[in-house]
């Protein structure tokens, strides 16, 4: 893999709660923390700014900052835990995470982050897998780590069990729906100890955090965001690893499904997913071939967090313009773009105001770099 990308650097340790404090902040995302951090040039600037961008936003109550104490306490349970907390842009920080939409500013990482570092394959599949779809999990992830790949997954049991103990000694990586100190299903409880001794663990959740059924999107997100390609072994209609392979393939990842049975339902969501067009695999093989150009390859540098000139370009928004930026919105996504053009207002202006928007809980950011008011506001 590459070396560190242009323009990395490591927080100090201040730096590093206040970027914690704000990403604990409430109605603050990946997408609002960038936009934060662009606007004000620090996430100390950003902090102190928080309640009058709500307040301008229309919200209806002061918006929630979190205080130094609690940003202190969950980086001591992270240390006491044998974990770090790794920021976007610093070296340690996943390679292909980089070249997400809107990568979570800072992971909670333990084990051996290397690993990570490593061009890196994700299998995801059904909990309820067959013994067929269970073995091919693990001939596949074993073989991919033979050849140099970490694989990755999300600690399900299952498909994704499988492939973390057949990668364990070759490098594996398990992505978190809850907080580190909260693994999910208890059942794993012995894989997740073993992965942390010789793999790696990751989440963007807090610790504490107990997955919720929303969370998991979030987490496959992550597990597809790390890897250059993503296989689905079994997979039903409507099922989570279809989410996966919808979030691969926007990312632009490669995206690859072990046929099965048409019988079988398990079989029905990666059956159909090969009739979409993904690349149909039935040996490891079929997956290396296609990923090996694409190792190598340049990954482009992330975006300088500070203030670009955009924001220093044009007045601040007048009330006014917030009427008619709001007035532009609906429940529909729309493009930002598509909004400057129509509102013909600066772009720093139309994006301060969907900043107060989003700090006040108004605005609902979509994949694509789409927005949309919150429907019941």
């Amino acid at each position: 893999m590459t070396g560190p990308l242009p323009g990395e650097r490591r927080l100090n340790d201040r730096q590093r709660l206040a970027w914690l404090r704000l990403l604990r902040s409430e109605n603050v995302g990946p997408a609002t923390f960038r936009e934060l951090i662009n606007r004000f040039g620090s996430a100390e600037a950003a902090l102190e700014m928080l309640p009058e961008l709500a307040a301008r936003g229309g919200a209806r109550k002061r918006i929630v900052v979190a205080s130094s104490e609690d940003a202190e306490r969950e980086i001591a349970l992270a240390a006491r835990f044998g974990a770090e907390f790794i920021a976007v842009g610093e070296p340690a920080y996943p390679p292909l995470m980089r070249r997400m939409d809107q990568p979570p500013p800072l992971i909670a990482v333990k084990g051996r982050p290397d690993i990570a570092q490593r061009p890196t394959i994700a299998i995801v599949g059904a909990r309820n897998a067959s013994l067929a779809g269970i073995k091919m999990a693990q001939t596949l992830a074993r073989e991919l780590g033979e050849a140099g790949y970490a694989v990755a997954s999300g600690l399900a049991r299952g498909i994704d069990a499988a492939a973390h103990k057949a990668s364990l000694n070759n490098g594996t990586i398990a992505v978190l729906a809850g907080g580190l100190d909260r693994p999910y299903p208890p059942e794993n409880d012995a894989l997740y100890a073993e992965i942390v001794q010789k793999g790696v663990v990751l989440s963007e959740m807090p610790f504490g955090w107990s997955p919720r059924a929303r969370d998991f999107p979030r987490r496959n997100r992550i597990v597809a965001g790390l890897s250059y390609g993503l296989i689905v072994v079994e997979a039903a209609h409507r099922s989570g690893s279809l989410i996966s392979a919808r979030l691969a393939a926007d990312m632009g990842r490669l995206v690859f499904a072990v046929p099965g049975s048409p019988l079988d339902p398990r079989a029905a969501g990666t059956n159909q997913l090969l009739k979409q067009g993904v690349t149909l695999v039935t040996e490891t093989a079929d997956v290396l071939t296609e990923i090996a150009p694409l190792i190598g390859a340049p990954l482009p540098g992330i975006e300088r967090l500070e203030e670009p000139e955009i924001y220093t370009a044009a007045p601040p928004p007048s009330d006014s313009d917030r009427d008619r930026i709001i007035e532009a919105l609906g429940p529909a996504p729309v493009g930002v773009d598509e909004l400057i053009r129509h509102t013909g207002l600066h772009p720093a202006q139309v994006f301060t105001v969907l900043l107060e928007l989003d700090l006040a809980g108004r605005l609902e950011r979509h994949s694509g770099g789409t927005v949309s008011l919150v429907a019941d506001l």
